[in-house]
C-alpha cells in the first residue's frame, strides 16, 4: 500500500487509462479516487450506496445534490449522502475532483 501520492502522478495515470475515474485507495472503511471531467463534458454517474465527499482540486462547474444547485470552484468541499441523486453540470473549465467514499465503494 502506498502512503504518499501526488495529484500530478495520479492525473497522469488517469489520463493514460483514458477513463474519467481512477481509484487509488481501497480499504474496508473507505475508498478514494480522482474524477476528471473535461470542459463541456457530461457527468454520467449514478447515485452510490456509500456516503461521498468531493474536494475540487481545479476547474469550474455547477453541481446538483438532490434539489440543491451550487457553483463549484477549486477548494469546494461537497458532501453527498448515500443514494442521493447528484451530478456535475455546466463544466466551464476542466474539472479535477478528489473523491472519498465511506465505506469503500462497491465495485470500484
Amino acid at each position: 500500500m502506498e502512503h504518499f501520492l501526488t495529484i500530478d502522478r495520479l492525473t497522469r495515470e488517469q489520463q493514460e487509462l483514458a477513463k474519467p475515474y481512477l481509484e487509488f485507495l481501497r480499504v474496508p472503511a473507505m475508498s478514494a479516487g480522482i474524477y476528471a471531467l473535461p470542459k463541456g463534458g457530461q457527468d454520467l454517474q449514478s447515485p452510490h450506496q456509500e456516503d461521498e465527499l468531493y474536494y475540487v482540486i481545479h476547474g469550474r462547474a455547477r453541481m446538483r445534490v438532490g434539489t440543491e444547485h451550487r457553483e463549484v470552484l477549486p477548494g469546494a468541499i461537497i458532501f453527498v449522502e448515500a443514494r442521493k441523486e447528484h451530478r456535475f453540470y455546466d463544466i466551464e473549465e476542466d474539472l479535477l475532483v478528489l473523491v472519498l467514499f465511506a465505506p469503500a465503494e462497491n465495485g470500484g
